[in-house]
């Protein structure tokens, strides 16, 4: 009898690690379930300048910082990715496309055109800038969101017209969703601007998400539906 008991219970000893291997295996191949199952957050990418790159502000009062707080707020389970660079125009942008790609982001937010502006440079460069890095997103199926920009009014009301009549109608053209003015709200208040009076200070910030956040909703559901268009 004691032997026979000695043999059960090792050929139970000897099957309980077999045992916790096979159900290690079948959990793994089951997959994530119950709490620890976690939604795949939605990538933003911020294809900016200094708006973006949070020139002036301190640390977690970027625009992509606010933004991806303000969203989280609201039930959106996001990653908001910070490619603002200070300075930079649609050229620069355009040029660096491609390595925002590498990061595969869910969806691109296009803030460019504010230093072509300030340095006077011809509306149509910033034209086919914009216009390359829309039709880029639009063939790899990532849907944008393209934000606007007023031009200074010292350079002439024909500067003027043919500058800002470049960024709906490229909208337009790429079915992309469309923000007017990324400073609505913001620009000549001095209450929302640092002491240059063009960049914005951190409540300046907060109030650009506010306008903005709307459309950006409508771009995570446009990037959740994997069609690359934003639906009306």
């Amino acid at each position: 009898m004691r032997g026979y008991v000695a043999k059960v219970w090792l050929v139970n000893a000897l099957a309980r690690p077999v045992l916790g291997l096979l159900l290690v295996l079948v959990a793994l191949a089951a997959g994530p379930t119950g709490a620890g199952a976690a939604t795949q957050a939605t990538k933003i990418f911020v294809l900016g300048d200094s708006l973006a790159a949070g020139y002036g502000v301190g640390p977690g009062k970027t625009f992509p910082e606010q933004l991806e707080a303000a969203l989280a707020a609201r039930g959106h389970s996001v990653r908001v990715v910070n490619g603002g660079v200070s300075g930079d125009t649609t050229a620069g942008g355009r040029a660096r496309l491609g390595w925002a790609l590498k990061d595969k982001p869910d969806a691109v937010i296009v803030e460019l055109g504010g230093n072509d502006a300030l340095r006077g440079l011809a509306p149509e460069a910033t034209r086919r800038n914009l216009d390359d890095i829309l039709a880029r997103l639009c063939k790899a199926g990532i849907p944008a969101l393209l934000a606007g920009w007023k031009s200074p009014r010292n350079l002439g009301p024909e500067y003027v017209r043919d500058f800002e009549a470049v960024f709906p109608a490229l909208a337009r053209k790429h079915g992309v969703l469309f923000y007017p003015f990324i400073l609505d709200g913001v620009a000549m208040d001095p209450a929302l601007n640092q002491a240059d009076g063009i960049h914005p200070n951190a409540k300046g910030v907060a109030r650009m998400v506010a306008g903005i956040l709307p459309l950006v909703e409508r771009l995570i559901a446009a990037a959740a539906d994997g069609t690359g268009k934003a639906r009306d």
